[in-house]
């Protein structure tokens, strides 16, 4: 089944409310032109989990399309600093930061993997992170006694993952570090795929790389030719500086509309 569309069609099918995942990390291989598309089409109350995010989460919470965000880390890298976006806007109450660390929210991903509605960690026996998030509790192990932490379970309505090549069936390979994108491709009800390349529907068959994701797991493909600009893409661009710096300038969500346009990108 064919399941190329267009971004607009991709990210029409996201309904406000939805529990989001976005892969990548931090400003390498964001989806970042799903996450334009997102702030264009006006999407409200989103449930973001990001396990270390930077410009994503940052421009989401500008585009006032955030609910909360689940996360153990959040910023645009040292070059760039702090995500002053996101910072005010779970000052102002108008985003509720989940904070987790980065493998509480892995955890988390794998109970939702797994169809369990939690997952055991190793730690968190003093954090102050266990008053703050309501996903943490206390679980006595059964057999040995031992009290541990527990982190609930994330199941995303949707995760929307860029990728270097994928076909029109949904079929895909990540090139490069990974991240997280398998597990959330796993844990989700379905994924939005963005490609740099759309490959042959023979390309996966005939050559030794399989897929990182497979197609029935996907309800959407898009051609995203720099698709996570201006972040990075492994093995096919860096970082925009110039653009970064451009956007750490606005000061507002009409400065961020009148820069991205209509169907244009940052």
């Amino acid at each position: 089944m064919d399941k190329l569309c267009s971004i607009r069609e991709a990210i029409g099918s996201v309904p406000d409310g939805a529990m989001i995942a976005l892969g990548g990390n931090t400003l390498n291989r964001a989806p970042m032109e799903a996450v334009l598309e997102i702030v264009r089409q006006g999407k409200k109350h989103l449930r973001l989990i990001k396990t270390a995010g930077g410009l994503d989460v940052d421009l989401l919470s500008l585009g006032e399309c955030l609910d909360s965000v689940d996360a153990g880390f959040i910023s645009m890298e040292t070059e760039y600093g702090l995500a002053q976006h996101y910072r005010r806007a779970v000052q102002s109450g108008s985003v509720r930061a989940n904070e987790h660390a980065c493998y509480t929210v892995i955890s988390a991903l794998r109970a939702g993997a797994y169809g369990i509605p939690f997952m055991p960690v190793r730690g968190l026996q003093i954090s102050d992170l266990r008053k703050v998030n309501d996903y943490f509790a206390d679980v006595k192990d059964p057999f040995g006694g031992e009290t541990l932490a527990a982190v609930k379970a994330l199941r995303p309505d949707v995760a929307v993952i860029h990728v270097q090549q994928a076909d029109a069936r949904g079929n895909a390979v990540i090139d490069g570090p990974k991240y997280d994108d398998i597990l959330m491709s796993r844990a989700a009800k379905r994924v939005i795929l963005t490609a740099e390349t759309i490959v042959g529907d023979g390309f996966f068959s005939r050559n030794e790389v399989k897929a990182d994701i497979p197609h029935f797991m996907v309800s959407h493909v898009v051609r995203a030719r720099l698709g996570a600009f201006p972040g990075s893409c492994f093995g096919a661009y860096g970082p925009d500086d110039r653009t970064i710096r451009k956007y750490a300038e606005l000061e507002n969500a009409d400065g961020l509309r009148a820069m991205i346009g209509e169907g244009g990108g940052v």
